[in-house]
């Protein structure tokens, strides 16, 4: 989730989860907000790794401030500071409670996300993840908004909030009913192609635009069967023409995903898709200033390799963060000066910055690339 959300979300349950009248030295309806948004953001304060460089921030993010074994401590540690800000006019145990919750609901919220949540950090580095909800989602933080924009005019009632807080966990599960629809399209998939006795996995992830929007990959040792499918679209979406701004670019986005009757589904190799790539991919792949991406990544492939005199490069993506019609997002690669040289890690040029952003503006074009083979 964006951090604008989870403060908001945490805003809505501290809020849902006041007294009807708070008593002496309790916090008020509208302090216990501010609390609980301030709270919710705080697990995003570890985008300071950035300083550190993109892939150990990638590698990071979501880990110690994302813990529930840490939540206590970092929750007293927020009440302890909210209470001197107030000149101790709340006592950091009136505090701490709420903010539990919105560490708690940022936690939750960042789980039912693909990028994965490292909730038992330090003891565990593995990142838990449940992908029902997309990382940026208009409809998740619509229905918080208007939850909390009925508090503002029911200001000595909670139900708006708690009406807001139930129709948020309907509109996951509602999502989780779409990821299952999405799991057994790729589960026929399987069936239909010889697939499902051989250890294949299916994995589906949630899409920008529409809760129907679903990614499926088919996950088969080093090879990846990729379909962008829209559950709820009977009719094929045609991509508008070369006119540009806002509109367009999402138009752009949406008719990537189709009907599942006109799906079809892209091969993507770890390593590359012809022969001759595998030796040097499989090379690149290998060295060790590559082992936080290795790390990172769940569906990597090879997204190509650029020669330029005798420098060379070899370009990863992950399945997890490509979008149609988008400049592909946290691209990484190794590079060499020259045949003897020493690889070092690189990153695709456009991954983040003024590319990405013009090209969702539909003001640039992403540069021709060879097409993916297509599976019918």
């Amino acid at each position: 989730m964006d951090t604008l959300t989870h403060a908001l979300s945490g805003a809505l349950l501290a809020r849902a989860t006041a007294p009807a009248t708070p008593g002496p030295g309790e916090l008020t309806s509208r302090a216990r907000m501010t609390v609980g948004f301030v709270a919710a953001a705080f697990p995003d304060s570890d985008i300071v790794l950035r300083l550190f460089g993109m892939l150990p921030y990638l590698d990071l993010h979501r880990g110690v401030t994302h813990s529930i074994i840490l939540l206590p401590a970092w929750a007293l540690l927020l009440a302890w500071l909210f209470s001197r800000c107030s000149r101790q006019r709340y006592s950091w145990r009136a505090i701490y409670g709420t903010a539990a919750l919105g560490i708690g609901i940022h936690i939750a919220g960042d789980v039912f996300t693909a990028y994965g949540t490292m909730v038992l950090a330090p003891f565990s580095y593995h990142r838990f993840a449940v992908p029902f909800t997309f990382i940026i989602d208009p409809y998740f933080t619509a229905i918080i908004v208007i939850g909390l924009a009925a508090v503002m005019f029911r200001r000595q009632r909670r139900y708006p909030a708690i009406i807001a807080l139930l129709m948020l966990g309907c509109y996951v599960g509602f999502q989780g009913i779409l990821h299952s629809q999405a799991i057994k399209i790729g589960e026929t998939y399987l069936e239909t192609h010889g697939l499902k006795e051989t250890g294949a996995e299916v994995h589906a992830i949630p899409q920008p635009l529409s809760p129907f929007n679903w990614k499926i990959i088919v996950s088969h040792g080093d090879d990846y069967y990729e379909a962008l499918v829209n559950l709820w679209r009977v009719q094929k979406l045609q991509p508008p023409d070369t006119a540009n701004g806002i509109l367009a670019a999402w138009k752009r986005v949406a008719s990537g995903y189709q009907p599942v009757s006109a799906a079809k589904w892209m091969h993507h190799g770890r390593f590359g898709e012809m022969e001759s790539q595998h030796i040097l991919a499989r090379e690149a792949w290998s060295q060790e200033v590559f082992t936080r991406y290795r790390q990172f990544a769940i569906f990597p492939f090879l997204d190509r390799i650029e020669s330029d005199g005798g420098r060379l490069c070899v370009w990863f993506l992950d399945l997890r963060f490509t979008l149609p019609s988008l400049p592909p997002s946290l691209g990484f690669g190794v590079c060499r000066d020259n045949a003897s040289g020493p690889w070092r890690l690189g990153q695709r040029a456009g991954t983040f910055g003024t590319d990405t952003l013009l090209k969702l503006l539909g003001m640039k074009r992403e540069e021709d690339q060879p097409p993916h083979p297509e599976l019918e």
